[in-house]
């Protein structure tokens, strides 16, 4: 049992490694390389937008399916499950595909040809994310998280490069970055397929012999259409900024969304764990455990993400002064403190979408998923249409997310009794704020450098100290005490 407890750390570890150094060059790349040219960012981020709401419904649930039932299921029966989820994956994508053509032929002229670039992209997304599914039971993710992250941060700015130099076309540019996802999926199903040999056992009637073809139906239906609507919510901005006001602003939008969603990689890590073992815990009526689990992964999660949000929140505009294209980055300040703090709200709830998607109340999602969408959608429209631009956007994200966590954490708490907020928590909130407040308005040097190193290293001591001396985050007094230990030895 011990080592089953110290394998996901160590894969969280490397997963957030990995992830961080894709964030490293796909800040750099966000900073000097996609300015130069907003318009073709917002081209990809528009064909990234339509293949992320492709992909659910490729899947059309089949990866959730997969954490859910696996359980009830023997190794053979879970090898079958798989199997079919495969099968499954191959058929619905066909059905997707006639869908496409019809959609080329509404679309309108200056967005013609891109869907299909989406296609492919969304076809390897929907196989990576069954793929990953399957890694996540073997506790296997660090590799795989590896793929996905550096592939897409090393393929897009070489394609930038490409076009920016006039070597390529802008359709080759586009070609390159397809490529990218078509790699991923390769080197995912070898590395997969490498520790898992699930056979060729094609006769699907004996595993629904073992769980309920009809409660499999409804809730793979179920996951897509919360996930689909998820997605949709999440990247509708990417679908409406081109179409209400550029795709040079879609470009704008889209590196501020990159730098902010640097924040929740460690969530990303801990929930694609977790997920398998929060499923076992419902499965066992363990509330006891799971509730102890959600207090620890909130506090975790907040104090990451709150140490980092900080550092971002005070050094951020003198970060960018030292950067040579200021005048177009100052616009993605607002962007990314906004979707920022909206990104830490997310990360301080904890595992909320997981209780409720492998508990028996899966349905909820959905609900609360039409709610992000009817709030989501109609704060975008009424924003730009005020005059706000891309700041209402960001705005409207933020008010949707909250509302979307509140909404969950409500139900959560009258379905189990369970809040990821404790006394430490809040002890937390008030040293973050406070030390955030006092340090932001210290006085500045003349040297934006300096003030970007004495501000940020002031704001990160004086936070994980208090912290420390106080123990309100259990992990990191552990993890510090070792460090301590091998230095005095």
């Amino acid at each position: 049992m011990e080592k089953q407890k110290v394998a996901p750390i160590k894969q969280v570890v490397w997963f957030a490694i990995i992830n961080y150094m894709g964030t490293a060059i796909g800040v750099v790349s966000s900073l000097l390389i996609y300015p130069r040219n907003f318009e073709f960012q917002g081209i990809v981020r528009y064909i990234d937008s339509i293949s992320q709401l492709l992909f659910p419904v490729m899947v059309l649930g089949a990866s959730q399916s997969l954490i859910k039932f696996y359980p009830a299921l023997n190794e053979h029966r879970q090898k079958q499950l798989f199997l079919y989820s495969i099968f499954s994956v191959a058929a619905v994508s066909s059905i997707v595909f006639a869908g496409v053509l019809f959609y080329e032929e509404l679309g309108e002229p200056e967005f013609k040809g891109l869907v299909y670039f989406a296609f492919p992209i969304a076809v390897a997304l929907a196989f990576v994310e069954l793929f990953k599914k399957q890694l996540q039971d073997l506790q296997k993710i660090a590799w795989p998280a590896m793929f996905e992250k550096l592939i897409p941060k090393v393929v897009l700015p070489a394609a930038f490069l490409l076009l920016i130099y006039n070597v390529v076309t802008r359709d080759a540019a586009l070609w390159i970055y397809m490529c990218g996802f078509i790699l991923i999926l390769l080197f995912t199903a070898i590395y997969l397929f490498k520790y898992y040999k699930p056979g060729f056992n094609y006769r699907f009637k004996t595993l629904f012999g073992e769980i309920s073809r009809k409660e499999y139906f409804r809730y793979s239906l179920y996951s897509l259409a919360g996930s689909l609507g998820s997605l949709l919510a999440f990247r509708i901005d990417g679908l409406i900024i081109p179409k209400m006001i550029s795709m040079e602003a879609n470009g704008v939008f889209s590196i501020g969304a990159i730098l902010a969603t640097t924040l929740q990689i460690p969530a990303v890590g801990m929930f694609a764990l977790y997920a398998p073992i929060i499923s076992n815990y419902l499965k066992n009526h363990n509330i006891a455990e799971l509730n102890v689990k959600y207090k620890e992964i909130a506090r975790l999660l907040f104090f990451i993400g709150a140490v980092l949000y900080g550092c971002i929140f005070i050094g951020l505009e003198d970060l960018f002064r030292l950067m040579p294209d200021y005048d177009k980055l100052k616009a993605t300040i607002p962007i990314i403190q906004i979707l920022g703090f909206s990104v830490l709200v997310n990360m301080a709830t904890g595992f909320n979408g997981e209780i409720i998607t492998y508990s028996k109340y899966y349905r909820f999602n959905l609900l609360a998923v039409l709610l992000l969408i009817g709030v989501n959608v109609s704060l975008n429209i009424w924003f730009i249409g005020a005059g706000y631009g891309i700041t209402g956007v960001a705005w409207a994200s933020f008010i949707s997310m909250t509302l979307f966590n509140i909404s969950k954490l409500l139900f959560i708490y009258k379905k189990f009794g369970l809040l990821p907020f404790d006394k430490k928590f809040f002890q937390m909130g008030l040293i973050f704020a406070a030390a955030g407040a006092l340090i932001y308005f210290l006085p500045n040097s003349a040297s934006h450098l300096i003030n970007l190193l004495y501000k940020i290293g002031l704001y990160m001591a004086v936070t994980a100290f208090t912290v420390y001396k106080l123990r309100l985050v259990y992990q990191v007094n552990v993890s510090v005490d070792k460090v301590l230990a091998k230095i005095k030895r």
